[in-house]
């Protein structure tokens, strides 16, 4: 018997332990486990222990409905959504929410590396997919306020509702300029204006926190687990397309796109965005998704953005048409072009291989990986997502809370535009009184909370009627307002013979568009649809009448103004109607201004402030002011 044979077993006992030994030590520290380690540090040593595998994970980003424990582990998922409406219990309260994301994040804290998985929901008019969430007007009539600070309130507000449900990313701001009103999405924009649009970027710090005064340009901040990572979309010109058309193609030369699109995205990159999307849309015929001369060479370098690029959904599928034709094409040219985590959602290994052959077969370079791989762990590392990967319900009493229910309250009352009080100036009908002997509430849309939310709102095209969560009516908030003694008659489409034999000292009628979302928005002919126009003229034409507009953008109006003695364009003002009756029975002064255009016609379209053919029925700017009894807001001065 050798030597080394009549010592082979201590020896292999050493050897064991000296092992043990040294993972006991790796366990011990691993440097970018130390949350005091310098970021940039953090991210050197992990990405120096990734495999191919595990960085083409964390670029992918699946739904919900998909991310299965299994599919997180296997294939090392760096993100997850949910899409409009995927919730994971009808009526989910927070705590149910919390456990679905943690049981989603326990799985990727489970692979080798313990990469926590970021969740991202589109919250873009407060947490709107959530039941019984503060559901704030939408951007069109955010635009209006002009006021950046309630913008920062509001993105405080929907942080602490969004982390409230475990999500520490939100798909907002949308800072699209809609340039024509035919576009489904042109709720989501702030204004046809740039400098408005630009102004109300001050959600951002609202969402993710204030920048420090050190910061460097471009470097990604998020304040902690009070605060979400945000989003600028869609990058760059959506706003733009021919005639609105959704997800076209927007015709204008460079010059344009940098002083109408672009301006608004340099403002969120000096206040931290941590993330920026990119449109479906195409500018001059080239697909956004594959634009790396826009994507990598003006936002990644000449703007310095160090957060990552994220796709739409099935964003890199559309970049041919019809989508998914050339699915290995579309990976190589959207990650190419600079998208550094790709919304998948459903077919996640058809990309994970086709990325993976690609950079095997060095069609795509490696320093594209690491560069998108890099920027995503930027993001993580900031927003603590590794020293606080797991939520908890410490917040859950944040959803829908009165002190959000009461700001939102006070955006719809700044975002209210009155257009026209009274048949002459001398004799204006509002502010209303609150005490006569009957009034009528008339209209589709005066005693329905899913028509006065809109799209985006619990489901993805939103929902009609009461039952879709917790908010006041218009229809009850009059109640709410007027006189104890004033009999308020609800009658949704009454006849002219209805409102004649009844001899009511007015009426309050409120009508407008159905809760749309996208392309199912894209309107040509842009009409109050039947029986608005009806209600209209029954009521309005045997009683004294307000018409209050429920609407995403201006819409045809003209036809009727001179039967209607005063009208409000109140957009989609969310789950506070109370804000309109605040305004129409004077406790508060109408302020609004118009931040869109209101055509005569849909043949001016586009038409928007500044066009040498403008002739607008309201034009941009403008709005009726009246004063209210109460002077200041003693929740918000």
């Amino acid at each position: 018997m050798s030597v080394m044979g009549r010592y082979s077993v201590p020896i292999k006992a050493f050897l064991l332990i000296c092992c043990l030994a040294a993972v006991t030590t790796e366990a011990e520290y691993v440097k970018y486990r130390d949350a005091k380690q310098p970021m940039g540090a953090r991210v050197r040593d992990l990405m120096r222990r990734m495999t191919l595998a595990e960085k083409i994970g964390q670029m992918t980003q699946i739904e919900r409905s998909v991310a299965t424990p299994d599919v997180m582990k296997n294939y090392f998922i760096g993100s997850v959504l949910s899409g409009g409406g995927s919730v994971p219990a009808p009526k989910a309260s927070p705590e149910t929410w919390v456990n679905a994301v943690n049981e989603i994040q326990k799985a990727a804290l489970s692979t080798r590396l313990g990469i926590p998985m970021i969740y991202g929901i589109d919250a873009v008019h407060g947490h709107n997919n959530v039941y019984n969430a503060t559901i704030f007007p939408h951007n069109v009539g955010l635009g209006v306020t002009r006021d950046p600070v309630l913008l920062k309130k509001i993105g405080d507000a929907t942080a602490l509702e969004v982390r409230a449900t475990g999500i520490p990313y939100a798909f907002a701001p949308c800072i699209a300029v809609c340039r024509d009103p035919r576009w489904g999405r042109c709720y989501e924009s702030y204004s046809e204006d740039h400098r408005i649009v630009r102004m109300l970027t001050e959600i951002i710090p609202g969402l993710q926190g204030d920048l420090p005064a050190n910061s460097r340009k471009g470097v990604p901040f998020v304040a902690g687990k009070n605060k979400v990572a945000a989003c600028a979309k869609h990058f760059v010109g959506d706003g733009g397309t021919t005639k609105g058309i959704n997800e076209n193609n927007t015709v204008i030369d460079y010059n344009g796109l940098l002083s109408i699109h672009m301006p608004a995205y340099l403002d969120a990159i000096r206040k931290g965005v941590a993330t920026v999307m990119v449109s479906y849309s195409s500018w001059n015929g080239k697909k956004m998704h594959a634009n790396g001369d826009l994507v990598t060479g003006f936002l990644k370098n000449k703007l310095k953005f160090k957060g990552f690029v994220i796709s739409d959904w099935e964003g890199i599928d559309r970049i041919t048409s019809p989508p998914h034709a050339n699915y290995s094409y579309s990976v190589q040219a959207g990650v190419g072009a600079g998208i550094d985590m790709v919304m998948v959602p459903y077919k996640v290994t058809e990309f994970l291989d086709d990325l993976t052959k690609q950079v095997q077969n060095n069609v795509i370079p490696m320093s594209r990986i690491d560069d998108a791989v890099k920027r995503i762990l930027r993001v993580k590392f900031v927003m603590g997502l590794f020293d606080n990967p797991l939520a908890d319900n410490s917040l859950a009493n944040q959803v829908g809370s009165p002190e959000h229910r009461e700001l939102a309250r006070e955006a719809v009352r700044k975002s209210l535009v009155l257009l026209k009080n009274g048949k002459s100036s001398e004799k204006p009908l509002i502010p209303l009184p609150k005490k006569a002997q009957k009034i009528l509430v008339a209209g589709s849309h005066a005693d329905n909370l899913g028509n006065q939310c809109g799209g985006w709102t619990i489901a993805w095209q939103g929902l009609n009627g009461n039952d879709l969560t917790t908010g006041t009516t218009i229809q009850n908030a009059v109640k709410s307002a007027v006189h104890p003694d004033t009999q308020v008659v609800y009658n949704e489409n009454p006849d002219a013979n209805f409102v004649k034999s009844n001899n009511f000292a007015y009426a309050i009628v409120v009508v407008g568009e159905p809760p749309y979302a996208e392309t199912f928005g894209d309107s040509l002919n842009l009409t109050i649809p039947e029986p608005g126009p009806s209600t209209i003229r029954n009521v309005c034409g045997s009683v004294k009448c307000v018409v209050v507009v429920i609407s995403g953008r201006p819409v045809v109006i003209e036809p009727y103004v001179s039967n209607i003695d005063a009208l409000v364009a109140a957009w989609l003002p969310g789950t506070e109607g109370q804000g309109v009756a605040d305004l129409l029975f004077g406790d508060y002064g109408f302020t609004g201004k118009l931040a869109r255009t209101w055509f005569r016609s849909v043949d001016q379209l586009p038409m928007n402030v500044g066009d040498p053919h403008y002739d607008p029925l309201y034009p941009f700017g403008f709005g009726l002011t009246t004063k209210g009894t109460k002077e200041s807001d003693p929740t918000y001065s």
